[in-house]
């Protein structure tokens, strides 16, 4: 994976400030709320509310019309009773771990924690507790994250389903996904759609790959859902919330049933643009997904906690699993006594295999970032199922899901699985 330049890391602030404004507010109001003299655009004078960050970066203040919110280069000075509810500085998100070193210590630990289980499952069953069935495996048909959340068996497809993938961006050119329906657009400046890091391109595979891969397993959940790719981070893996707000804005205006974000800041709060962002999407019909964070190192433990976006009560937190359906070692725990930072289901999250930009086509890597698209996808298929969007989606993702022995803190609810 590629690393953040030096001059932008997690969690890091940009210096800007995200303004939420009370929902009923009108253009006027909302300029009326804010110093004069400001230049301002609006998400409503794109197509499509497509904002184009290359022609707003003289602007004062960039509206985000479907959210209710805007970025600002100045503090704005708070009104008494006025329309302004929150002024929060601007975070830095990033698709890596805080520690990277000991993520890929931890990955490491795992496969060979795995080996040795398997090494003994091969001599008789040493060392396998008795109350845990059989790992799950990728097969020549499936990978085990579509096995274990009974994908394989599913009929059906997402069809007609809109999901949206906010991320590095995706491979335009991978054979895998020619012939689908796929908008793309980027939020980030300088760069287009096409992923140069990998990351999106293997998030994109899992929610919604083809039934039909060129080559090995099925890998993708909604193989026929109509794709909203949004690059609102760069290729280097860092973004900031002006652009997941305008990925997010974009995908709302857009009647997108799923908005899956496998990126975050290493910050142990709730942002409160999420939490406006993410009840507003919800009131429009539109589910977030995001991923809870891989900051935890269990095998010390280290819990970890579930950082923004997914911290945002209005967001779904997704934490990962191996494939014993067990927490992975880097998966964040929800934060404790504190409204919003709660893990809200599991996925497989480890040892995935997805699509990768060409040549390389494929690559496993591990993650919550991992697991999240497989939620995205499986909300797809529900949403196809039973017709709901919005707080209803939510509630049959979670009625639906398998409880685990692990503590709902931990995974919430449990693993999602696919309608049947």
């Amino acid at each position: 994976m590629i690393g953040a330049s030096p001059a932008i890391r997690k969690g890091q602030r940009t210096g800007r400030f995200i303004v939420v404004f009370a929902e009923d507010m009108n253009r006027a109001d909302l300029l009326g709320a804010m110093r004069g003299g400001l230049t301002v655009a609006d998400s409503r004078d794109f197509e499509d509310d497509n904002v184009d960050l290359e022609q707003t970066t003289e602007a004062d203040v960039t509206i985000f019309s479907e959210l209710g919110m805007a970025v600002m280069t100045t503090e704005p000075a708070q009104a008494t009773a006025g329309p302004i509810l929150s002024v929060s500085p601007e975070l830095v998100h990033h698709v890596l771990p805080a520690d990277e070193a000991s993520y890929v210590k931890g990955y490491c630990d795992g496969v060979a924690d795995l080996s040795a289980r398997l090494l003994a499952a091969s001599q008789g069953g040493a060392g396998l507790p008795a109350e845990t069935g059989p790992p799950f495996a990728d097969t020549a048909e499936h990978t085990w994250g579509l096995r274990a959340t009974r994908v394989d068996s599913s009929p059906l497809s997402g069809r007609g389903i809109q999901v949206a993938l906010l991320d590095t961006g995706f491979d335009l050119e991978h054979p895998d996904f020619r012939g689908r329906s796929v908008t793309a657009q980027s939020f980030v400046r300088g760069e287009g759609p096409q992923d140069g890091h990998g990351h999106g391109t293997h998030v994109v595979g899992t929610a919604c790959g083809p039934k039909n891969p060129s080559t090995g397993p099925r890998y993708g959940v909604a193989h026929e859902a109509d794709l909203f790719v949004g690059k609102v981070l760069s290729d280097a893996g860092a973004g900031d919330d002006a652009g997941i707000l305008a990925g997010i804005n974009w995908a709302v205006a857009n009647g997108c049933a799923v908005i899956s974000m496998s990126l975050g800041a290493d910050v142990a709060a709730v942002h409160p643009p999420y939490t406006t962002a993410g009840r507003r999407a919800l009131d429009r019909g539109s589910l977030i997904v995001a991923a809870a964070g891989n900051n935890a190192d269990r095998d010390a433990g280290q819990p970890g906690f579930v950082g923004p976006p997914a911290s945002s009560p209005y967001i779904m937190a997704v934490a990962a699993l191996d494939q014993r359906l067990e927490v992975a070692r880097f998966s964040a725990r929800s934060l404790p006594a504190t409204r919003g930072g709660q893990v809200d289901v599991a996925a497989p999250g480890v040892d995935v295999l997805s699509s990768w930009p060409m040549p390389t086509r494929y690559n496993t890597i591990s993650g919550t970032s991992m697991a999240t698209p497989h939620v995205a996808g499986l909300a797809a298929l529900w949403a196809e199922r039973t017709g709901l969007r919005g707080r209803e989606l939510w509630a049959v993702l979670s009625m639906e899901s398998d409880r685990l022995s692990a503590a709902s803190v931990d995974v919430g609810g449990g693993l999602v699985l696919a309608p049947q």
